[in-house]
C-alpha cells in the first residue's frame, strides 16, 4: 500500500542517489610529480576530469577528433593557434570556459611556454606534409618538438605524447620520415617518459588520403604500379587510442604503431574506391622518376599540391617494427571496408548516391531513365 511515508522515503532516496552521482569524485595521483588530479561530476562536458591539457597542432585533421574526445569528459583544453579562423570550430567542443584558445608562434618561445605552464599533459601533433619558405621539416618535426619537450620538463608536465609517423627512420629516403624519427630521438632524450605514437595514413571525413585518391576524374594514377603496401587507419581510432594514453600508466615511455586491420596495395585501394563511387576510371602507371619530376614542377604553383617527398613516401611499404599496437590498449581498429562508404559516398554522382555498397562485387551501371528525375 502506497502511503505518504513511503512516497517521502522514495523521494529522499532518489535525491540522495542523484546528489551522490552529481558529486562523485575520483583521485588520480601522478606517478611522476605526485600531482593530485581530482575528477568531479557525473561525467560529460559539464563535469571536470581534473586535467589541463595542451594540444599543439590541434587545428589539423587529427586534432579536432582528439580535442572532442578530451573535452567531452570535462577536461580543460588549451588550444594553441596561429590563425584565429583555424580554431573557431574547436570552441564548441567543450563547455563554457573549457576550451582556451592561445595564440602562439613556433619561434616565440614565450608564447609556447604560456600555453604549457599550467598543463599536466601535452600532446604534440605538429607536422606538415610539405615544406614552406617559412618552415622546413626539421623546423617543425625536430626543433619545435625539442622546444616543447624542454618546456614540458621545465614545468613538470606529467605526460608528453608525441605524434610521429609510421615508417619513421633516420635513414629513410623521405625527408619527412627521417625528420620525424629525429624528432622522436630529441623528445626522448629530453623527456624520457614521453609516449611516441606512429599512425599510418589516416582517413576520415576531412582526410587528404582517400579524398585525394578519389578526386581523380576519369583517370587513376598509379605510382610504382600501385604496388606499395599500406595499412590505413581511421582517424577516430587514433584519437581514441591517444585519449586512452592520458591516464594509462602502461603507455608511459612506450612507442605505439597504430595501423588499420588490413593491408592494401594502392592498386587495391583504387579498385575499392572505384567500386564504392561507381566511377569507371582509366588506369595510368607513372614511374617514380616522372612522378617526382611532375611533383617538383607542381610545387612551383602558389597553392599546395602533391609534393616530391610525398611521392617518396608513396613508395615505402608500411612495416611493423614490434612496437605496441591497438591490441595493447584493448582496442580493435575499424575496418575500412565497413566505414569507407560514409567517406566516399560524396564522390558518387547523384544517380548512384543512395545505392548500397555491394561488398566484393562491382555493381553494374544503371541506364538512365526519366523515372529517375
Amino acid at each position: 500500500m502506497i502511503t505518504g511515508l513511503n512516497i517521502a522515503k522514495q523521494s529522499r532516496q532518489a535525491v540522495v542517489g542523484l546528489t551522490q552521482k552529481r558529486f562523485a569524485h575520483d583521485l588520480v595521483v601522478s606517478p611522476k610529480t605526485g600531482r593530485t588530479i581530482i575528477k568531479t561530476g557525473s561525467g560529460g562536458r559539464s563535469s571536470s576530469n581534473g586535467h589541463v591539457i595542451t594540444v599543439f597542432g590541434c587545428t589539423g585533421f587529427l586534432g579536432r577528433y582528439l580535442i572532442n574526445r578530451l573535452a567531452r569528459e570535462g577536461a580543460h583544453v588549451i588550444v594553441p593557434y596561429r590563425d584565429e579562423d583555424d580554431m573557431r570550430h574547436l570552441k564548441v567542443m567543450g563547455d563554457l570556459g573549457k576550451i582556451v584558445p592561445m595564440e602562439i608562434h613556433l619561434r616565440n618561445k614565450d608564447s609556447l611556454e604560456a600555453a604549457i605552464r599550467h598543463s599536466d599533459t601535452v600532446y604534440n601533433l605538429l607536422g606538415r606534409d610539405y615544406e614552406t619558405k617559412n618552415f622546413s621539416f626539421a623546423d617543425v618535426h625536430v626543433e619545435a618538438a625539442g622546444i616543447l619537450a624542454e618546456l614540458a620538463q621545465k614545468h613538470d608536465v606529467d605526460r608528453f605524447i608525441q605524434v610521429s609517423s609510421m615508417n619513421a627512420a633516420i635513414d629513410s629516403t623521405s625527408k619527412f620520415l627521417s625528420t620525424k624519427a629525429e624528432g622522436e630521438q630529441v623528445v626522448r632524450s629530453i623527456f624520457p617518459t614521453a609516449t611516441i605514437v606512429r599512425p599510418s595514413f589516416m582517413y576520415g571525413q576531412e582526410d587528404r588520403f582517400l579524398a585525394r585518391l578519389a578526386m581523380s576524374r576519369g583517370l587513376s594514377v598509379r605510382i610504382n604500379g600501385g604496388k606499395t603496401k599500406v595499412r590505413p587507419v581511421n582517424v577516430s581510432d587514433v584519437a581514441g587510442a591517444m585519449h586512452k594514453m592520458l591516464d594509462g600508466d602502461n603507455t608511459i615511455g612506450e612507442t605505439f604503431e597504430l595501423v588499420g586491420d588490413q593491408e592494401y596495395t594502392y592498386a587495391q585501394l583504387l579498385d575499392f574506391i572505384k567500386e564504392i563511387t561507381n566511377l569507371d576510371h582509366g588506369d595510368l602507371n607513372v614511374p617514380k622518376p616522372i612522378a617526382s619530376l611532375m611533383a617538383k614542377a607542381m610545387n612551383l604553383l602558389p597553392w599546395q599540391t602533391l609534393g616530391a617527398d610525398e611521392i617518396e613516401r608513396m613508395m615505402i611499404d608500411d612495416k611493423l617494427t614490434g612496437a605496441k599496437t591497438f591490441a595493447d590498449l584493448d582496442m580493435e581498429p575499424t575496418s575500412l571496408e565497413i566505414t569507407g562508404i560514409q567517406y566516399l559516398r560524396r564522390f558518387r554522382t547523384n544517380l548512384y548516391n543512395d545505392e548500397p555498397l555491394k561488398k566484393g562485387v562491382v555493381g553494374k551501371k544503371k541506364t538512365f531513365h526519366t523515372s529517375y528525375l
